[in-house]
């Protein structure tokens, strides 16, 4: 149950961050997980901290 709650905090922080900077990252999930461009590393972190407390 963490490891669904990290692995989907990460995604949903990842598809923010690319609809916020399409130009600087994209993410194709047809195949897996692919992620291509820069990452704001501090708001991920953050995002899996929330999940990982329980934070939203």
């Amino acid at each position: 149950m963490l490891e669904e709650a990290i692995t989907e905090a990460i995604k949903v922080e990842l598809e923010r961050q690319a609809a916020d900077t399409p130009s600087n990252l994209s993410i194709d999930d047809e195949q897996g997980y692919r992620v291509n461009g820069v990452i704001d590393l501090g708001a991920l972190a953050m995002a899996v901290a929330g999940s990982v407390a329980g934070g939203p």
